[in-house]
């Protein structure tokens, strides 16, 4: 009787009869979040598939005809997905086996035949490294969107003066421009951060299947090349193990994008604070109260600084993961895909939602003025004194005992003052714009090479 309701328990599955509890505990949330890997999985196959075709093996594994065959199905796979239509299910375990039963289904031996020389772990490393980079370089377009608006708002701005702070307190003359591009320039250098991090994925899997390759003429160069990636990984057996180092690394590399933003959603809560007044969120990018009437509470900006602590414990996350893990592929890596994906959604929804909300920010000319007390310019004061032949240390204590003896002086005289690179009175943020602009445009080559990647596989724009 017990073996009975254990086999009643089992369901079918492509590789095999397994225990209906084990199986919803193996394939866990695969069912749900490889639904963001279709395409990057039919590009895959297509690749494949057209590998086989042009290998010297007789008879051929695919003529041309056949070939062309796999393609229109994966195309129409790829369609029905956009359209929302394509169905993951338990049983299939996870998106290779679902698209590999509907090639199968539609096409009959051809769909049996898709899997040769493959395993699914480099069939999800592959599918895993074109969804990277799919998200890297969207995401690198909207970090110097994003930069572009700081930019511009520096633009804009950069002749009102702005305390400048240090421990929180006042501490020399700045100003709202110098402020803006130094969250601008914070954002051009994780872009570099993610570029790198691109790079290092832009290295295709596909043919080193269980992690030791097989014995078979598979052309790994061909595949890396009709997928668009620069090279294949080198070595079959790193090719597999990089799963999830790559996802760190590129998890790492967000998290960095996401300290700059919670940094900058902090300047804006406090200096937003009505105690400061500096500047005013618009009131579309704030919520109220549901007991007091008259609250717009930054609520954007205080999930920006949650998100971020996300961000990061889906890196270090990963991380943990990987550390105990033996060579090969072992299945905790799984759990690595669910972080992945999530550290992007969260990554490209901060950039948006903070790009809208520095287009509408009001700033308020007056509260900033008016937060210049005389103090502030002890520093120049010293300095002046040094200009006129009194040492520095000397007139660091002249003017620590004789602050009182501060005059009120035009902050926006003195911001003009300082002159070296990079300075109040000196921003030059050409420079900055031209490395967004840079960016910007490597973003667009990028893009414009894997849309070719999409029309040469499957016949259809990205």
């Amino acid at each position: 009787m017990k073996k009975k309701s254990m086999r009643a328990k089992a369901k079918k599955t492509t590789v095999g009869m397994v225990d209906a509890d084990v199986l919803a505990y193996t394939a866990g949330d695969d069912v749900r979040l490889d639904a963001a890997l279709v395409e990057a999985d039919c590009l895959g196959s297509a690749a494949h598939a057209i590998m086989l075709s042009r290998i010297p093996i007789k008879p051929r594994l695919f003529t041309r005809a056949e070939c062309r065959s796999i393609q229109d199905a994966l195309r129409h796979i790829t369609e029905s997905s956009r359209q929302g239509a394509f169905r993951i299910t338990v049983e299939d375990q996870d998106v290779h086996l679902a698209i590999e039963r509907v090639l199968t289904k539609k096409l009959g031996v051809l769909g049996k035949r898709i899997h040769t020389g493959r395993s699914r772990n480099d069939q999800v490393a592959t599918a895993l490294r074109l969804y990277g980079k799919s998200q890297l370089m969207d995401t690198i377009k909207e970090a110097a969107d994003l930069a572009a608006a700081l930019l511009d708002f520096a633009t804009r701005h950069s002749d009102v003066p702005m305390v400048g702070r240090t421990h929180l307190q006042p501490a020399m003359p700045g100003s709202v421009g110098l402020w803006a591009a130094a969250f601008a320039e914070g954002l051009l250098e994780d872009i570099v951060l993610l570029i790198n991090a691109y790079e290092l994925n832009d290295q295709s899997p596909l043919g080193a299947a269980a992690s030791y390759g097989v014995p078979l003429p598979l052309d790994r160069e061909m595949t890396a090349d009709l997928l668009g990636f620069s090279r294949p990984c080198h070595t079959v057996l790193y090719a597999i193990m990089a799963r999830g180092k790559m996802e760190s690394i590129i998890l790492s590399a967000l998290a960095q994008v996401m300290l700059t933003l919670s940094r900058l959603a902090e300047d804006l809560i406090l200096f937003t604070m009505p105690e400061f007044n500096y500047f005013k969120l618009p009131a579309e990018y704030c919520t109220g109260s549901s007991i007091m009437p008259q609250k717009q509470n930054p609520d954007v900006l205080e999930l920006v600084r949650a998100k971020t602590a996300r961000v990061l414990a889906d890196a270090h996350g990963v991380c943990g993961i990987m550390k105990n893990m033996a060579s090969g592929y072992n299945r905790d890596l799984q759990e690595t895909k669910e972080p992945f994906m999530k550290g992007f959604d969260t990554t490209r929804s901060t950039l948006r939602i903070l790009r809208g909300l520095l287009e509408g920010l009001a700033v308020n000319e007056e509260a900033l003025l008016n937060g210049f007390t005389p103090e502030v310019y002890a520093t120049d004061w010293a300095l002046d004194l040094v200009a006129g032949g009194m040492p520095f240390r000397d007139a660091y204590d002249h003017v620590k005992q004789n602050l009182h003896a501060l005059e009120q002086l035009d902050p926006r005289e003195v911001i003009q003052k300082k002159q070296s690179l990079g300075a109040t009175g000196r921003l030059e943020l050409e420079s900055l714009y031209g490395r967004m602009r840079e960016a910007l445009a490597w973003t667009h080559e990028e893009q414009r090479e894997f849309a070719a990647v999409y029309k040469r596989l499957l016949g259809i724009s990205r």
